[in-house]
């Protein structure tokens, strides 16, 4: 757990997927990545979904919620989902949170990994939310993208995960940077997708970012051109970074990565003349 003064964080698993390489390190050569992440004997790489639970001004959050339970069992296969650490609703239980105790969920951006567990079917075949209680929120550039997908990105935007919780008002859209709690707010960081948004914590003087898919990895946030293939804008991408490192420098803040299985957040700093990661001790629970 990490605290931003009176805010509590906690880091929690709903697995891990092994991606083909090409995915996670775009143009950068293997040679420079593979001395960071070792692919395994298929060329694949090890990327953790993890989500946060919040807890501020009273309320329980909930950002980003992994896969669900709905990605069929051969897409399973296909992405070797592996859940030694069990789902977000696990930790979660493990926190002593039901998913009807949840008030808020925070979704970075709609790409299926990141809120496929949003909702899930019932045993009559309706999809209902995961968290009956809790209003959703994501941007609504990322819902009107998601909704109007093209040949790239249809793969991974699937209405399912989002578009029952819109029609039944349960899901806010929102137009910017936006405070959802005091403490706790939604920024823009365009790149990976336009309306994608990195969660902002700050409380008593102290900060984190929780930065989703504007760096997959830790060693995405250190070096300005290392992205991914699956970012939309690449160019833009570079430059949100940019600013991000700079503000991170300014302030210390905590950065916490959502896909690292090796460095769960920590402190980019310069040493030396040279600027880097240099990880805090972390877990899920």
């Amino acid at each position: 757990m990490f605290n931003i003064s009176s805010i509590e964080i906690h880091l929690i698993s709903d697995g891990v997927v092994w991606m083909d390489s090409g995915g996670p390190w775009g143009l950068v050569p293997r040679a420079l990545w593979s001395r960071y992440l070792p692919p395994d004997d298929q060329h694949r790489v090890p990327m953790v979904l993890t989500c946060l639970l919040v807890r501020a001004a009273g309320k329980t959050i909930v950002v980003d919620t992994g896969y669900g339970d709905k990605l069929p069992p051969k897409m399973q296969e296909l992405f070797n989902l592996q859940r030694a650490h069990g789902t977000l609703i696990d930790g979660l239980q493990r926190l002593g949170v039901t998913p009807e105790e949840v008030d808020i969920v925070i979704d970075t951006h709609l790409h299926g990994d990141h809120c496929a567990g949003n909702t899930r079917v019932t045993a009559s075949g309706e999809v209902v939310a995961t968290f009956p209680n809790a209003t959703y929120y994501v941007q609504r550039r990322e819902y009107e993208d998601a909704m109007q997908p093209n040949e790239r990105t249809r793969a991974t935007y699937q209405p399912v995960n989002y578009a029952p919780l819109v029609e039944a008002g349960q899901m806010i859209l929102l137009d910017g940077d936006t405070a959802i709690v005091p403490g706790v707010k939604g920024v823009v960081c365009p790149g990976h997708t336009p309306g994608m948004q990195c969660v902002l914590i700050e409380d008593g003087g102290e900060s984190a970012l929780f930065v989703s898919d504007l760096a997959s990895y830790a060693a995405h946030f250190e070096r300005l051109g290392w992205m991914t293939a699956y970012d939309v804008e690449p160019l833009v991408t570079l430059e949100t970074k940019r600013q991000w490192q700079q503000w991170a420098l300014e302030t210390g803040a905590l950065i916490i990565f959502q896909h690292d299985t090796q460095i769960l957040a920590g402190h980019y700093v310069e040493d030396d003349s040279q600027r880097k990661i240099v990880p805090v001790e972390a877990d899920w629970v």
